[in-house]
């Protein structure tokens, strides 16, 4: 039986800030509109965390009884590693699948953002399509385009629409930026798993790309989150303070470079999660004076 640490660890709380930055995000692009809600940043907050929690608990769920996460190097699988019984990984997945809807609808409810119903039953399905199913699109290559569309798009967007309405080009170009980020992390876990998917089967994108192509997709994702900052701040110039969470690429970068493998690739998943969060707090700084100036 699982210990409350192995439950712990087997939710990922190093995957957390992609589920937290979206949400600074959005809020930051309500910002020039004067339209920052925090309570409804906050039930936000809740229904993202939540859903990367589920998510999280559902791969475990459906690699570990695939027999894909017998042998990684990594976090704890509790299927995989045999330490928590798969019927109550997938209970615990579906648990906080349901608080987040649950959250989300009150969310909508207040906002009067209706037209998020459907996209949140979308992402609730597609976090359990990922590796659920007979046919998971997590094992044809498709994981990033998951997260760019749901923890960047979605997340990012949906926060700005419940606070303030509408949409604009500031919004779409930080959850652009906040969406490659985002799928850095996946990419970097990816390449450390290329050896172990390809093994079981997991065709990854990451498998398909092979090491070099990967590798270079991630340099990719970073420039694409750079010219995005780039565009917000030619509309609002303190967003270029934004720039300075760049700095934190510079290390995984170096690390990928030197043609890293293994456990040597797990400290940039933490570094590229830090980056993100760290960009979403220095643009929401960089937003919210930009507006008080304006």
């Amino acid at each position: 039986m699982a210990t409350l640490s192995q439950w712990v660890a087997g939710a990922r709380p190093r995957t957390l800030p992609a589920a937290i930055a979206p949400v600074i995000a959005g809020t930051a692009a309500a910002a020039p509109l004067d339209r920052v809600n925090l309570g409804f940043a906050l039930l936000a907050l809740i229904v993202s965390v939540s859903l990367q929690i589920g998510v999280n608990y559902a791969n475990d769920y459906s690699d570990g009884i695939r027999g894909t996460d017998a042998d990684r190097v990594g976090p704890v699988r509790l299927v995989g590693q045999h330490k928590a019984d798969p019927r109550n990984v997938k209970l615990m997945a579906f648990a906080f699948f349901g608080f987040a809807a649950l959250v989300g609808l009150a969310l909508v409810a207040f906002s009067n953002a209706w037209i998020m119903v459907p996209l949140g039953a979308l992402a609730v399905l597609a976090a359990w399509r990922y590796t659920g199913g007979d046919n998971p699109y997590g094992y044809r290559g498709l994981g990033e385009v998951y997260v760019f569309v749901f923890f960047g798009l979605m997340a990012t967007l949906g926060t700005l629409y419940t606070q303030a309405g509408r949409l604009t080009w500031v919004g779409l170009a930080a959850a652009v930026a906040i969406g490659a980020l985002a799928s850095a992390i996946l990419v970097a876990n990816n390449l450390r798993d290329i050896p172990t998917d390809r093994e079981s089967g997991k065709l990854t994108l990451a498998v398909r790309l092979g090491d070099t192509g990967t590798r270079w997709l991630y340099a990719l994702l970073v420039v694409v989150a750079i010219l995005m900052t780039v565009a917000i701040a030619l509309r609002h110039w303190p967003a270029y303070l934004a720039l300075l969470a760049f700095g934190l690429a510079i290390k995984p970068l170096r690390t990928l470079r030197s043609g890293a493998t293994g456990r040597a690739l797990v400290p940039v998943l933490a570094a590229t999660g830090m980056l993100e969060l760290a960009y979403a707090v220095l643009l929401a700084i960089g937003l919210a004076v930009g507006a008080a100036i304006a």
